[in-house]
């Protein structure tokens, strides 16, 4: 099959705001429907957050599903029912395995607004019991290449990344103006371009420009080119389909 780059622009994503909480759904979430726009393989859930200082999400539960939150700007604290507390930091991540299910907050405690992606990932093993963890990642640019942050992948089980229970990894982190690099997938990507602009390229041929916010699913390829056209910060979600789970 053909490899292919499909575009969604920050302009045209679901869209709801709460006051407190501004959101841009990349797919269907609460009262945001798009029958065309339910998932993309394995990855079920893409928010694009700006919580309010002092504001946040209260107690409520899940269950069975990978949570994973990219911190943009500002902070979040995090509290649960297995007694897990933790604050999150701009250009750090966390993650919450819900497994059997489990209660917790998230809370911008910060006198300033806190921006994040919130990204949920089905997980491949059922009623695991719930665990929370979260890490630091240094925070300079790399034009060689994005950091592996979150995997469950087999391969990356030495690497240090913070694991789920799905054959699934995330790469992220900032690249200076004019880097250029090929990163490499299992499986198929989502690409975000949290800050900046970047290019995504084939070796088909194919490209395309993405503006902050902006986002993209790449497509029956292991391989594609990322040029930053200016400082960038990017994640790649690599994901396995449906028929993999």
């Amino acid at each position: 099959m053909k490899a292919t780059i499909t575009h969604y622009s920050y302009q045209k994503l679901g869209h709801a705001n709460h006051g407190w909480l501004d959101a841009r759904y990349h797919f269907s979430f609460v009262k945001y429907w798009n029958p065309k726009r339910t998932h993309f393989g394995m990855l079920r859930v893409i928010n694009d957050d700006m919580v309010q200082a002092g504001r946040g999400f209260a107690l409520h539960s899940h269950d069975n599903m990978e949570i994973i939150t990219y911190v943009k700007t500002g902070a979040i604290t995090h509290r649960d029912s297995m007694g897990n507390e933790g604050r999150t930091n701009a250009g750090d991540v966390q993650v919450m395995s819900a497994g059997s299910g489990i209660t917790h907050s998230e809370m911008n405690n910060e006198p300033i607004e806190t921006t994040l992606y919130q990204i949920w990932i089905e997980s491949h093993t059922q009623n695991v019991t719930p665990r929370w963890d979260a890490k630091e990642f240094p925070k300079e640019t790399h034009s060689d290449g994005l950091l592996l942050l979150v995997s469950g992948q087999p391969e990356h089980k030495e690497s240090g990344a913070l694991f789920i229970h799905q054959d699934a990894a995330i790469y992220g982190g900032k690249i200076p103006k004019s880097s250029q690099f090929t990163q490499t997938i299992k499986h198929q990507a989502y690409v975000l371009a949290s800050k900046g602009g970047i290019t995504l390229s084939l070796k088909e041929g194919a490209s395309q420009t993405l503006t902050q916010g902006d986002g993209a699913e790449i497509t029956n390829t292991k391989s594609f080119i990322i040029t930053a056209n200016s400082e960038a910060e990017i994640i790649v979600i690599d994901v396995p389909p449906d028929e993999q789970n």
